[in-house]
């Protein structure tokens, strides 16, 4: 019974290896710099310009076009309009305001 509560030479080694690999990588962590960095400002300017333009209306009839065939096939539920309907808010105001709220926060 005591060979039960008492812990192997294994199961010490690797806490004191988990000790040290956390004490190592909280001790020679560095400073971490959202707003400075730069890399992926081209990617997300073409992206929101997509998604606010042509990419956007697209998005918007594509999903107006699945609730109006699902409307035809007989079955009605509202969220066959309010999925379209969502989706047309959330693309022409959503981008922008996520945008904002990122930006303002870094």
């Amino acid at each position: 019974m005591q060979s039960l509560l008492k812990p192997s030479f294994r199961t010490k080694l690797s806490i004191m290896a988990f000790a040290a690999t956390a004490f190592a990588l909280l001790w020679f962590a560095g400073p971490a710099s959202a707003g400075a960095d730069t890399t992926f400002d081209t990617a997300l300017t073409k992206f929101t310009d997509f998604l606010e333009g042509s990419g956007g209306k697209i998005i918007t009839v594509l999903s107006l076009a699945g609730g109006i065939v699902a409307l035809a096939s007989g079955r009605f539920s509202m969220g066959q309009i309010a999925i379209p309907v969502g989706v047309g808010v959330g693309a022409g105001t959503g981008i922008p305001i996520v945008t904002s709220t990122v930006t303002a926060t870094i």
